[in-house]
């Protein structure tokens, strides 16, 4: 992806968050600048990886296969393995018209998945089966706003405006838009996007960024290279 289209992303996106009434914590408008020159002082946002998170899953085509993230907060893995704690996390997504998120599963990860707001959430699901690969024979039962519902593997749920579904480690699942585009609401356990996404496809998770222009913010992936 171009750095010219991730801007041009975060203010599309910043401007679809706010229509909802959801506004984003003051460090997403801090510029690189500022991040480095508060760096001494934002480990917090910077370890756990809170921040924009604009991804094409390495595959050049964001419109199609693509998602867009911010996350607001996420939690220490210590603290979940112990069980006390920080054990929590949440993001905010945007899933655009036709734009799907590929099938992935996470090893340690529960998520409840939202519609926040607009237009059908899609969501394509199959259970693992004992070597953690996509099972397309049993069925799959999940809950959706605390009610459970059972459907055959790889049938497709949908989501109105206020509805969502709880995911478990091993879920598989892909995600899209229907008929428009789609805020999304996360909260889940602690969130770790390194190491905790197995995808059904040889694809990466983050974007590889082509610097045509400056940053208008930094991406979570950027972090590493910028703020070193």
């Amino acid at each position: 992806m171009k750095r010219s289209q991730v801007n041009d992303i975060i203010r599309a996106s910043d401007d679809f968050i706010r229509s909802f009434g959801f506004i984003l914590p003051p460090f997403a408008y801090w510029s690189p600048d500022e991040m480095r020159a508060r760096r001494g002082k934002i480990a917090g946002i910077v370890d756990a990886r809170l921040g924009w998170d604009i991804t094409d899953y390495g595959q050049d085509r964001f419109e199609r296969m693509g998602l867009f993230l911010f996350t607001v907060r996420n939690g220490l893995e210590e603290d979940l393995r112990r069980g006390g704690g920080m054990c929590y996390a949440e993001k905010i997504m945007i899933s655009r018209n036709e734009q799907v998120s590929p099938m992935h599963r996470h090893v340690v990860k529960a998520e409840d998945i939202i519609n926040r707001g607009g237009a059908t959430l899609a969501l394509k699901l199959y259970n693992s089966d004992a070597a953690g690969q996509i099972c397309k024979t049993s069925v799959v039962e999940v809950a959706t706003d605390g009610v459970l519902r059972r459907q055959k593997a790889g049938d497709v749920l949908r989501l109105n405006p206020g509805e969502s579904v709880t995911l478990m480690p091993g879920n598989w699942h892909a995600f899209w838009g229907e008929g428009g585009d789609v805020l999304i609401g996360e909260v889940s356990t602690v969130n770790n996007d390194l190491t905790d996404n197995i995808f059904a496809e040889p694809i990466g998770r983050f974007a590889e960024i082509e610097e045509d222009e400056e940053p208008l913010r930094l991406l979570v992936s950027d972090y590493p290279k910028f703020l070193a």
